[in-house]
C-alpha cells in the first residue's frame, strides 16, 4: 500500500485526499498543511518545498499537488530531481496558468481558439487602445493573482480604472506588470477538465463553476462561489468537439514544443456560436469544481494519477461516473474577497449522511473547535439523482452550519435548469 502526501490547505485538497483515501491501494494519506476538516495534518506550508520532499521522502509517501502557487515555483521539478514521485505538471508547463501572456501566445500559435488580444506593459498605451476599439474589454493581470486577476469591462472608462489598478497602482504586484487587453465574449461559461500523460488526455466529467459573490452572477469575481457537475451546457457533440479542438491540441502542441504536461489540465471555456473560446488555462484541478467532480467519481482516482505520471493514460478505460448530479455551495465570510472576520466558531457540522458531504477549505481545528480561517470556508457538496434534488440536498445541509459572519449564494446550479 501507498501512503500520500495531498500539498495544500483547500477545499480541492480535501476532496482529492477524500477520494484517494477510497482506494484500496492507498494507505494513509497526509495532508500538508490540510485545514481544520482533514486529519493526518503535516504542518509544513505548501510552498516549503524542502521540507515536503524530506517528509515525503522519509515516509517513502507519493506527493499530489492541489494549489498553482507550488506548482509555480517548480516543486514537481525539484520532487523529481530527488528521486521522490509526485503529480502535477513542471514548472515549465504550468506557464499555461502562471502567464496568461505565454499562454495566449501558446494558444495563437497554435491556432486554438480564444478571443482577440494584445498585451500591454504601458498603461498609456493601454488605454489608448482601450478607447480605439469598439468592443467591451477584459483586462488581465499576466501572473498568479488567486483567481481575482481578471477585471471585466463595459466600456473604456471602466478598462482606464482596470489598467491603473493594475500597471500603475500594482494591486496585484509583479502579477500586473504585463497585461492583457482582450475582447469581451459574451456567451455561457463552462469548466473543462482533463488528466493527461504528456501525451495524452482523459476528460473528467463536465461542471460550472459561478465565479461571482453575488447571486445572478453580480459583484467582483472570487476563487468560486460554488459549482455543480454534469452540465447541460456542454453537451455531447460540444465536449468532444472541446476535446479535439482545445485538450488534445494542447496537449499535443505542449509536447511537439519540448514541455510535456502531466497532470489536470483546465479549460475556462465559453461557448459563443456553437465554438468553444479559451478563457484561460489552469494547470490543476478547478476548485470548486473539484468537489463535485470527486463526489460523483465512480473509478479508482489513485489509479488515474499513476497512469498520468507513467504515461499509460492511453491503456486505461474511460472514467465511470455516478449517473446522479452533484452541486457543491460553497459557504464563505462576509467580506470575502476583500477582508473578512476569522476565528469565528462553526457550528452544526456533525451530521453527515451518504449524500451529502462537507468540504472544509478555510478552517482551523482548536482543541474540539472548529474555527473560520480563510475567506472560502467550506464547500457544502451533495449527490442528487435530479440537478434539481441536488441542489435542494446542498442548500438543506447548508441550513445546518452556522457562523456569525456566514454568507453564500442561494443560485448555485440554477443555469443548469434554464439550459
Amino acid at each position: 500500500m501507498t501512503d500520500v502526501l495531498v500539498v495544500g490547505s483547500g477545499g480541492r485538497e480535501h476532496a482529492l485526499g477524500w477520494k484517494i483515501a477510497q482506494s484500496k491501494k492507498v494507505g494513509k494519506v497526509f495532508y500538508a498543511p490540510g485545514n481544520g476538516g482533514t486529519s493526518n495534518n503535516i504542518s509544513i506550508p505548501a510552498d516549503d518545498i524542502e521540507n515536503l520532499a524530506k517528509f515525503a521522502s522519509e515516509k517513502n509517501c507519493l506527493a499530489v499537488v492541489g494549489p498553482e502557487v507550488p506548482l509555480s515555483i517548480g516543486i514537481v521539478d525539484e520532487f523529481t530531481k530527488k528521486g521522490l514521485r509526485i503529480f502535477g505538471p513542471t514548472k515549465k508547463a504550468l506557464q499555461l496558468e502562471s502567464s496568461k501572456v505565454w499562454a495566449k501566445n501558446f494558444m495563437k500559435r497554435n491556432k486554438i481558439l480564444t478571443a482577440q488580444f494584445e498585451i500591454f506593459d504601458d498603461a498609456k498605451k493601454a488605454k489608448e487602445y482601450a478607447k480605439s476599439v469598439n468592443f467591451p474589454l477584459v483586462v488581465k493581470a499576466d501572473g498568479l493573482a488567486a483567481g481575482k486577476g481578471v477585471i471585466v469591462c463595459s466600456d473604456s472608462n471602466e478598462a482606464a480604472s482596470a489598467i491603473d489598478k493594475m500597471l500603475v497602482e500594482k494591486s496585484f504586484g509583479t502579477a500586473g506588470s504585463k497585461i492583457i487587453l482582450e475582447e469581451r465574449i459574451n456567451g455561457i461559461e463552462a469548466s473543462y477538465i482533463a488528466l493527461a500523460d504528456g501525451a495524452v488526455a482523459i476528460p473528467m466529467a463536465t461542471s460550472q463553476d459561478h465565479k461571482r459573490i453575488y447571486d445572478n452572477d453580480k459583484g467582483p469575481n472570487t476563487g468560486g462561489m460554488g459549482a455543480y457537475s454534469p452540465t447541460p451546457v456542454i453537451g455531447d457533440s460540444m465536449a468532444e468537439q472541446i476535446q479535439k479542438n482545445v485538450i488534445d491540441k494542447t496537449v499535443q502542441s505542449m509536447k511537439n514544443e519540448g514541455i510535456p504536461f502531466k497532470g489536470f489540465l483546465y479549460a475556462g471555456i465559453m461557448l459563443k456560436d456553437n465554438k468553444p473560446y479559451v478563457l484561460e488555462f489552469n494547470a490543476r484541478m478547478g476548485d470548486p469544481e473539484c468537489q463535485p467532480i470527486m463526489m460523483r467519481m465512480e473509478s479508482d482516482l489513485y489509479d488515474y494519477i499513476i497512469a498520468s505520471m507513467e504515461g499509460t493514460l492511453s491503456k486505461m478505460p474511460p472514467i465511470s461516473w455516478k449517473k446522479q448530479s452533484a452541486v457543491c455551495v460553497v459557504l464563505a465570510s462576509k467580506g470575502y474577497p476583500d477582508s473578512y472576520p476569522k476565528n469565528e466558531e462553526i457550528l452544526g457540522l456533525d451530521t453527515q449522511d451518504k449524500d451529502t458531504f462537507v468540504f472544509h477549505a478555510g478552517t482551523i481545528r482548536n482543541n474540539y473547535k472548529v474555527l473560520t480561517s480563510g475567506g472560502r470556508v467550506l464547500g457544502v457538496t451533495a449527490l442528487g439523482d435530479t440537478l434539481q434534488s441536488a441542489i435542494s440536498n446542498a442548500y438543506s445541509r447548508v441550513e445546518k452550519i452556522s457562523w456569525p459572519a456566514k454568507y453564500y449564494r442561494k443560485d448555485i446550479g440554477k443555469k443548469g435548469l434554464m439550459s
